[in-house]
């Protein structure tokens, strides 16, 4: 499976030593080049990266439009992989007037921003987005866990999937950083011409404030988390006018905005 490999390691259990080995995930830094100078260097899981490159030009606001993608290619080198794209003209010289450079380890989301403007970067308000029962919001996170098969093998990978009322979850994507998984799923779903306001993102870790502009840069309505959100979080979920439901386990979950979405979401007893 691509995204893990068994590693040898030596193991003290029960008063012994053992020689064994397990499955660990995969870490490769993977940059993305367009127009031959690179854009950003992250630490990626070596799977789905055509999708991860898509959904971060996507909710970088690199492009906006798919077809402003004009070629994409996988180049494996010797200490990584470079996904090579060519932009538009309009969207390069867009790129060329902001260059962001981005370097840093699993987990960071906002290497190389150098302004408090742009980590409060402005987000655009969601559409109206579907209805969800309850009980699909509840059941979300624990529907997730039959669609990670890297997470099954070697633990310590996230995941995003792709709830759609009535549907379950349709798609989903893992890495070993949550924002590159939300990525990915929100490249996978351009790709297949899908549409992001027709569900939500279920994600398997907690919502920070960056997961929420992304998720409003894709134009998805509504975010179901297993763990908590942040306060800033919670604030630019609300202000985007999107559904935060949060610690989404155990048959229940925390609603923080946007109980329209939710059937009988207004009603508190």
């Amino acid at each position: 499976m691509k995204g893990v490999a068994s590693s040898s390691m030596t193991a003290w259990r029960g008063g012994r030593v053992l020689g064994a080995t397990r499955v660990l995930p995969e870490e490769r830094p993977v940059a993305i080049v367009a127009q031959q100078s690179s854009v950003a260097v992250m630490m990626c899981s070596p799977a789905d990266l055509e999708d991860f490159a898509t959904g971060f030009c996507l909710t970088e606001g690199l492009v906006t439009d798919l077809s402003q993608i004009e070629s994409l290619e996988i180049a494996e080198q010797a200490r990584g992989t470079e996904v090579r794209l060519w932009l538009a003209a309009d969207r390069a010289e867009a790129l060329a007037a902001r260059r962001r450079f981005m370097a840093g380890p699993v987990g960071c989301g906002m290497c190389g921003i150098d302004s408090l403007d742009q980590a409060m970067r402005a987000v655009p308000a969601v559409g109206a987005g579907p209805v969800f029962e309850a009980d699909e919001i509840a059941g979300a996170s624990e529907a997730m866990r039959a669609l990670q098969p890297m997470h099954d093998r070697a633990r310590a990978v996230h995941a995003a999937g792709f709830l759609v009322p009535g549907r379950g979850i349709v798609a989903a994507r893992e890495d070993v950083g949550r924002h590159n998984a939300l990525d990915k799923l929100i490249g996978a779903l351009a790709r297949e011409d899908a549409d992001p306001a027709a569900g939500a993102a279920v994600l398997t870790s907690r919502v920070s404030v960056e997961m929420v502009q992304k998720c409003a840069m894709a134009g998805i309505p509504a975010i179901v988390a297993v763990s908590a959100p942040t306060t800033l979080a919670v604030e630019v979920a609300a202000a985007a006018g999107i559904t935060l439901a949060a610690v989404a386990r155990d048959g229940g979950f925390e609603l923080w905005s946007g109980a329209e979405r939710i059937a009988g979401g207004g009603d508190v007893a």
